[in-house]
C-alpha cells in the first residue's frame, strides 16, 4: 500500500484530512499514532470544520515537513528560514494544482475534478470525492518534494 492509499484508508476510517496526510508519513516521522491523530485533530475542514482556513490536507503536509525537517531552536535563524521555505514551497505547489486555491471553503466551492495533469494520484486511484482528491494530491506533492531532497 502506498502513502496515497494509506492516507485514503485513514480518511475512509473517519479521520480528517490533516490527520490522514500526517499519518500517511508515520513511517518517516516516527510519530506515535495517538499523538499524531491528537495533534491534527482540530485541523480538518479548515480548522474546526469552519472551512475558513487552510485546507486540512495542506496543514497535515506542513506538519509532516516540520517533523521531518525540524526547527526547534529559536536562535537558529537558518533553521527557521529553511522551515518557512519548505512550507511555502509546499503551499505553492499545492496551490498550483488547484488554480491558486488553498483555503478549505474556496476549494470546496471550486468543485475540483481529478485530471492527469494536476492530480495524477487521484486519477491513478480512481478518486473522485472532493476531500479525497485533496488528500492524495497533498501526499503526492509532499512525496515529490521529499524525493527531490534525497
Amino acid at each position: 500500500m502506498d502513502r496515497c492509499e494509506l492516507a485514503l484508508q485513514y480518511h475512509h476510517s473517519g479521520y480528517n484530512c490533516a490527520q490522514s496526510v500526517l499519518m500517511a508519513f508515520e513511517d518517516l516521522t516516527k510519530l506515535e499514532t495517538a499523538t499524531g491523530l491528537a495533534m491534527a485533530g482540530g485541523l480538518g475542514g479548515g480548522v474546526g470544520a469552519t472551512h475558513q482556513e487552510l485546507c486540512g490536507a495542506a496543514s497535515g503536509a506542513v506538519m509532516t515537513l516540520g517533523l521531518l525537517f525540524p526547527f526547534t531552536d529559536g536562535a537558529d535563524a537558518e533553521g527557521k528560514r529553511r522551515a518557512y521555505a519548505q512550507a511555502k514551497e509546499f503551499l505553492q505547489r499545492f496551490q498550483a494544482r488547484f488554480d491558486g486555491l488553498s483555503r478549505c471553503g474556496d476549494l470546496l466551492r471550486s468543485r475540483i475534478e481529478p485530471t492527469e495533469e494536476k492530480t495524477p494520484a487521484a486519477v491513478r486511484l480512481g478518486v473522485d470525492k472532493h476531500c479525497d482528491i485533496l488528500i492524495v494530491t497533498a501526499v503526492e506533492v509532499l512525496e515529490e518534494m521529499l524525493a527531490e531532497r534525497s
